[in-house]
């Protein structure tokens, strides 16, 4: 990942930070984790609420690890 490295904290990202609502959030997760929990629970993303920041983290996600396709 060119801006966030090999492990993403959810709390970090208010959206992710919901979507991580079972785990500890300050708990780093590996990106193609944090890929799965928005590409899952997409329907549950506030994208109104989405930082400039969570936008580039999904984008980046979004190519890296769904080859530039997220699946919702």
């Amino acid at each position: 990942m060119m801006h966030f490295g090999d492990k993403i904290v959810p709390a970090e990202f208010p959206e992710l930070k919901l979507l991580a609502w079972n785990r500890n959030p300050v708990r780093p997760i590996a990106p193609d984790e944090a890929f799965a929990l928005y590409e899952r629970n997409w329907r549950l993303v506030d994208a109104d609420n989405l930082t400039p920041r969570e936008q580039l983290l999904i984008r980046e996600l979004t190519d890296e690890c769904g080859h530039g396709v997220m699946l919702v």
